[in-house]
């Protein structure tokens, strides 16, 4: 969590994301006065009892100054529908939350810097400086020394190891390797599974290797 006051909290979406960060914030203790979203929340049980308020004006219905925000909404590959929500209501003086699961690791000597949210059994070395507003999901390992940009999505079970560097708008696909001391260029794309041997330059996509499944034929006698 943050260095500012425990004021109570506004998630901001009420998908899947939105339900894992208020899993964290419960399980801490916050206060979650509402949850913003279009969408029937009605079926995720961690959501109960909690308001449900439908737009994102709502939001201006609290003060800025009592509460913090929460951004609950996934950050998919090249949208900035989540950048472009967060700077709306930070034009307006409200504040985003950071938000660390109490099952991540995140050395003392790293720098987390406003609003990230880093997910359960993640594990942040010593060293290590992520950007603003990027999540780092569940089970990811970032090795030492690595520079994470702001607004990353690096997706679970992604390693990456010593000395990295991603720039803004970076997303890392579940389970993907990125090797020591390679840079990655603003809204570059890891494919999910892909081994990244080598530095990528912005808005590129480095793919997975694909598989090949063929269908075995019976022998016939």
């Amino acid at each position: 969590m943050s260095d500012q006051l425990m004021l109570p909290i506004v998630i901001i979406g009420g998908g899947g994301h939105a339900s894992v960060l208020a899993d964290i914030l419960i399980c801490q203790g916050r206060e979650i006065l509402a949850v913003i979203s279009p969408e029937d929340i009605s079926q995720r049980p961690v959501f109960r009892g909690i308001t449900h308020l439908k737009s994102d004006k709502d939001v201006l219905a609290f003060s800025k100054d009592k509460v913090l925000l929460v951004n609950g909404i996934g950050m998919m590959p090249r949208s900035g529908f989540k950048r472009k929500i967060n700077e709306y209501f930070l034009s307006l003086g409200y504040r985003f939350e950071t938000v660390i699961a109490d099952s991540a690791y995140v050395s003392p000597f790293s720098k987390i810097e406003t609003g990230t949210q880093v997910l359960p059994m993640a594990i942040i070395q010593t060293g290590v400086t992520i950007g603003s507003h990027s999540i780092i999901n569940a089970g990811v390992l970032i090795e030492h020394d690595c520079n994470i940009g702001s607004y990353n999505h690096i997706s679970p079970k992604a390693t990456l190891c010593g000395q990295v560097e991603t720039k803004d708008n970076v997303y890392v696909g579940a389970g993907s390797i990125v090797i020591q001391g390679l840079s990655i260029g603003n809204g570059a794309i890891v494919g999910a599974g892909a081994s990244l041997t080598k530095s990528l330059e912005a808005n590129t996509i480095a793919y997975p290797a694909r598989v090949a499944i063929k269908k075995l034929l019976e022998n016939k006698r």
